[in-house]
């Protein structure tokens, strides 16, 4: 049995006994010669890559090593392929990025990073501070954080956000608690947002989710509040959010995603004021890949079930 991993990235995984890995260009169609090929692991793979792979017809499994599968699912795989995402695989990295976004913007690093290009010790950032000055958020200690797509990378930032004196709840599509965290319905975001001081976007891209960090949420947050998408481009009604922080009635957004990708140079957003734009760095570094595929591999093997199967 073969399976065939992507030049992306180094992988090694421990194989079934009588399974062979070949790896093949992620950019190019599959060689006739790994037609015959039972498993498929996806990372920075073309469309002509998958479009290919979607034609094998020996294939069993596709492994993603990320956690949105979008792409994979429009290639048009059968039904009798599984499709495994990758989720989990980004939790601590993208976390950690989140992270770094909104304290970067709570602490006001890049302001200070422009008074240090012009040599100037600012008055204004440094010195004497009150700890919860109105109209600005300037420290996570007290800080409602709001969570919105509590999967697992959400319950990894949760805690660290915690540590840090905030004060966390999640929104997912049922209420109740996960990881020690209690998680609002996403009908209940709404309200909810009025008291939130940071809103953390971690929402895949659907036909349901497609803009919905819109004006009506945007509106509803207080002008002190900030907005931290580590999601999908897609959830975010850019010209929205643009016209609130030019307007000054939201205080600040870190955006790791944008839609589209890259976010084209003459875009306005790049203008908008109090805005920080990552391009897309949150993950890009799966932790566990390995692992995850050996595991589904012998899951595969075995007849067991697959860790993170696609919802097809």
């Amino acid at each position: 049995m073969k399976i065939l991993l992507p030049d992306t990235m180094p992988l090694d995984p421990t194989l079934p006994e009588g399974w062979e890995a070949v790896v093949v260009d992620a950019r190019a169609e599959i060689p006739a010669a790994h037609h015959d090929a039972a498993a498929l692991v996806v990372w920075g793979s073309s469309r002509r890559h998958l479009a290919s792979a979607a034609d094998l017809p020996q294939l069993r499994l596709v492994q993603s090593l990320a956690a949105g599968v979008e792409g994979i699912l429009a290639a048009g795989f059968s039904d009798d392929v599984v499709v495994a995402t990758g989720a989990g695989l980004h939790s601590r990295t993208v976390s950690e990025h989140a992270l770094a976004l909104l304290l970067a913007l709570v602490r006001r690093l890049p302001e200070a990073r422009e008074a240090q290009e012009r040599h100037e010790w600012s008055d204004e950032l440094g010195g004497l501070q009150p700890l919860h000055p109105e109209g600005r958020l300037t420290t996570l200690l007290a800080a409602r954080v709001l969570i919105w797509g509590f999967g697992s990378i959400g319950q990894t930032l949760a805690p660290m956000l915690q540590g840090l004196g905030a004060e966390v709840r999640g929104a997912a599509r049922s209420a109740g608690t996960r990881a020690g965290v209690e998680v609002i319905a996403e009908a209940d975001v709404s309200a909810a947002l009025p008291d939130t001081d940071v809103l953390v976007n971690i929402l895949p891209a659907t036909e349901q989710t497609a803009g919905i960090v819109g004006r009506e949420v945007l509106a509803a947050l207080p002008d002190h509040a900030i907005l931290i998408n580590v999601g999908r481009g897609a959830t975010v009604d850019q010209a929205a959010l643009r016209e609130v922080l030019e307007a000054g009635t939201l205080g600040a957004a870190g955006l790791d995603v944008t839609e589209p990708e890259p976010l084209p140079e003459g875009d306005p957003l790049w203008d908008a004021p109090r805005l920080l734009i990552t391009p897309h760095g949150a993950g890009g570094r799966p932790v566990g890949a390995d692992e995850r595929i050996a595991a589904n591999l012998r899951a595969l093997v075995e007849g067991g079930e697959v860790l993170h199967p696609a919802a097809r």
